[in-house]
């Protein structure tokens, strides 16, 4: 339907499955996605990014990938770390059953795909990354991080990629300016540049 974007909960379009071969964790290996989801052709440009230029989780605890899609991202910080539990979150249902399907055909058990509600309130986070949907609105989109970041633990990073020219330095400015002066403060800084996209490191100080 015209009105049907990758962040519709519940896509009502038949759904077309394909299989598509990506490399992920240095390694490559057919995934499926579908119709109705976020890059359903390859791993976009900015997810690649990250996938390349932010540090990988270590020595296992909950981490979490928000805004997963058919699970790029999860995959590929489930196999860096066997250890973790990897919490991939979505508001788009097709999505999340994509990302249950190729963690099964990995054989990877450390995956939890859920909807944001379904995730334990109790939950903190050893690490966040994120390719995060800028096209929702900056409403939207602040509404979100200001949900998600309190949430990490003391000593940990989120790693967000964010293509330049839809905001990068404007929301690296807002998130310097709305989480100082507030309990569990995050320092945040620019990580990395590459191919037109930024990776903001949010780190909450131990």
């Amino acid at each position: 339907m015209a009105s049907e974007h990758y962040f519709s909960s519940a896509p009502g379009s038949d759904l077309k499955l394909r299989q598509i071969t990506v490399k992920i964790a240095g390694a490559i290996r057919e995934v499926t996605t579908a119709n109705a989801i976020f890059s359903p052709e390859h791993i976009d440009t900015g997810t690649k990014v990250l996938m390349r230029e932010a540090p990988l989780p270590s020595g296992g605890g909950d981490v979490l990938d928000l805004g997963c899609g058919w699970g790029p991202i999860s995959l590929h910080l489930a196999l860096a770390d066997p250890s973790a539990t990897v919490w991939a979150v979505d508001v788009n249902e097709r999505a999340l059953d994509l990302v249950r399907m190729n963690a099964a055909n990995l054989g990877l058990t450390n995956i939890n795909a859920v909807l944001p509600a379904d995730v334990p309130d109790t939950l903190s986070f050893a690490g966040i990354w994120s390719n995060p949907p800028i096209r929702v609105g900056k409403a939207e989109l602040h509404s979100m991080l200001e949900h998600w970041l309190p949430r990490l633990a003391p000593g940990t990073d989120a790693w967000l990629v964010v293509q330049r020219n839809l905001g990068s330095d404007s929301l690296q400015r807002w998130l310097a300016e709305e989480f100082p002066g507030q309990p569990g403060a995050h320092e945040v800084s620019r990580y990395a540049t590459d191919k037109g996209f930024r990776i903001l490191q949010a780190h909450k100080p131990a």
